[in-house]
């Protein structure tokens, strides 16, 4: 690891403040991504600013007909939430299905969706719940948010302070875990909403990183069953294809994870 200098901020404003000042900064949340890296030697930042002390960002809580996760908040707090597995059961179920203990209890919730892996879970909860992104700027809606692998619509030194979530009338997630790192190489986030419509997002299996399955959309908002998206494949063409499974292997997993999901929910 390359010599950097640490800091620990009490308040966002003051977290935003010294990254300004810093020549080449990093925000730590959780460190699952940082940390790792910084210890290869494939990132060396001058400063790294811990936002884990940020009182503002943590804490799970209802507003207005939505659920507010804090972006600090770890991923065994949101799979142990009771409000959480009472509004979105199926986002608790997601959050207690993510890697091993050491990284739920390490992980967040803000840090999961401003990296946004290909095969990380959070981002398809976000996307098929049509959650808002609040950052320390302004607020991103889930579907302007996710622009590509590890891409997103933040701008340089933006921090993401909360998730607010829609609540829906169902939700299920189902993934096909790696089974040595415990990513998705299919994941499959589904909800159903009090007006009728549905939303499904996958994550793991796409070339650009989650994406919403329109087809199953349609189909599961006229009959909300398992059958009505047995029959619906997205194009291999767009799937991720490597040592772990071919792109074709990753699209039939997508249709098998939506099903699953649809029975769970």
């Amino acid at each position: 690891m390359y010599e950097t200098t640490y800091h620990r901020a009490a308040t966002v404003a003051e977290a935003a403040s010294l990254m300004a000042g810093a020549d080449d900064g990093k925000y730590l949340a959780g460190g699952q991504t940082l940390i790792p890296t910084m210890k290869q030697r494939l990132a060396a930042p001058s400063d790294v600013i811990d936002l884990g002390q940020v009182a503002e960002m943590q804490g799970i809580s209802e507003t207005g007909g939505h659920l507010r996760i804090g972006a600090g908040t770890r991923h065994a707090d949101v799979a142990a939430s009771a409000l959480v597995q009472r509004l979105i059961p199926g986002l608790a179920r997601l959050a207690g299905g993510i890697g091993d203990p050491h990284v739920r209890h390490m992980g967040t919730i803000g840090g999961s969706v401003a990296n946004n892996d290909p095969a990380a879970d959070y981002p398809s909860a976000v996307l098929a719940l049509g959650a808002t992104i609040h950052t320390n700027r302004r607020e991103i809606a889930a579907d302007d948010y996710f622009t590509g692998m590890f891409d997103t619509a933040l701008e340089e030194h933006e921090i993401i302070t909360a998730i607010s979530f829609p609540v829906p009338e169902k939700s299920a997630y189902a993934k096909y875990p790696n089974p040595a790192s415990r990513y998705a190489m299919a994941g499959v986030f589904v909800a159903r909403f009090k007006d009728g419509s549905v939303r499904v997002a996958a994550t793991g299996a796409g070339q650009n990183g989650v994406f919403r399955v329109e087809a199953m959309e349609r189909a599961l908002a006229a009959n909300w069953s398992a059958d009505a998206v047995a029959g619906i494949s997205v194009d291999a063409g767009e799937m991720l294809s490597d040592i772990h499974g071919s792109a074709e292997y990753r699209a039939n997993l997508v249709t098998v994870m939506a099903k699953r999901a649809v029975a769970a929910a």
